[in-house]
């Protein structure tokens, strides 16, 4: 299925590339999200005549972003959560509570945006995480987990 791309995705495409993707992705993941349009004569006519305004989000949504960024650079969050003498939590750290003690240090994150790869934390401890914001736009906090 080709598709005509409305804004830059990780590892497919830029804004307004016209890109082969399998059917189901298309159909039910990119079309229905607004990331992309078949690549019909009409869509692309229309694209063509929206290119400078979806340029212009694009470049806003990039900007808004880095501004994200040098909030979050070089922030330390502090997180106290219950613990056993050995360090081991009575729960875990995930990403929603990541998200908020990041709300709370004052910058806006979702939780989708934060990135454990190896799953939550269960041990008190200092940790990197990432932060994906944008698309090629990350930043790194450290994160320290102490116990109550």
């Amino acid at each position: 299925m080709e598709v005509i791309l409305l804004e830059k995705i990780e590892n497919l495409g830029a804004l307004g590339e016209r890109v082969n993707v399998k059917s189901g992705y298309g159909r039910n993941y990119l079309i229905p999200k607004g990331k992309a349009a078949p690549a019909t004569a009409e869509n692309i006519a229309e694209f063509e005549a929206r290119r400078a305004e979806l340029e212009k989000e694009a470049s806003s949504a990039l900007a808004a972003a880095e501004a994200r960024r040098e909030a979050l650079a070089e922030k330390t969050i502090t997180i106290k959560a219950k613990a056993g003498e050995e360090g081991k939590l009575f729960g875990s750290i995930g990403t929603a509570d990541i998200a908020q003690a990041i709300g709370e240090a004052g910058v806006v994150v979702e939780r989708h945006e934060i990135r454990l790869p190896e799953g939550a934390f269960r041990q008190v401890g200092e940790y990197a995480v990432e932060v994906h914001l944008y698309t090629d736009v990350n930043a790194e906090i450290k994160l320290v987990i102490e116990a109550e």
